[in-house]
């Protein structure tokens, strides 16, 4: 079993920052992507960023084009925790944040599915 908990959401106007945070606990390894999506009210969950690592060095990172260039997905193996740190917010990136974990291998790391472990999500709401 692996539990994860998010942290970081909040209020802040179109253009500012925002660090979430994902704390990892359980049977977490670098067999496991670790990854960051969003849903807005009457939308899917999406893609935002994921990670993969080996022993204390990332291996690879991926974003959706819609934040390219203004998110940054990292890990800190010491914390056992992922963190997304989002500059030049705009009102469209406002939606419930969640954070996954995944067995690398079940498939596409863009997609939901291949995620086993969620967290209970943090609402990020950027304001115009």
């Amino acid at each position: 079993q692996v539990q994860l908990v998010e942290s970081g959401g909040g209020l802040v106007q179109a253009g500012g920052s925002l660090r979430l945070s994902c704390a990892a606990s359980g049977r977490t390894s670098s067999r496991y992507a670790m990854g960051w999506f969003r849903q807005a009210p009457g939308k899917e969950r999406e893609f935002v960023a994921m990670i993969t690592w080996s022993g204390g060095s990332t291996v690879s990172v991926d974003y959706a084009d819609s934040v390219k260039g203004r998110f940054t997905i990292s890990r800190d193996n010491a914390k056992n925790t992922v963190y997304l740190q989002m500059n030049s917010l705009k009102p469209e990136d406002t939606a419930v944040y969640y954070c996954g974990a995944g067995p690398i291998g079940k498939g596409r790391l863009s997609d939901s599915r291949s995620y086993d472990y969620w967290g209970q999500g943090t609402q990020v709401t950027v304001s115009s």
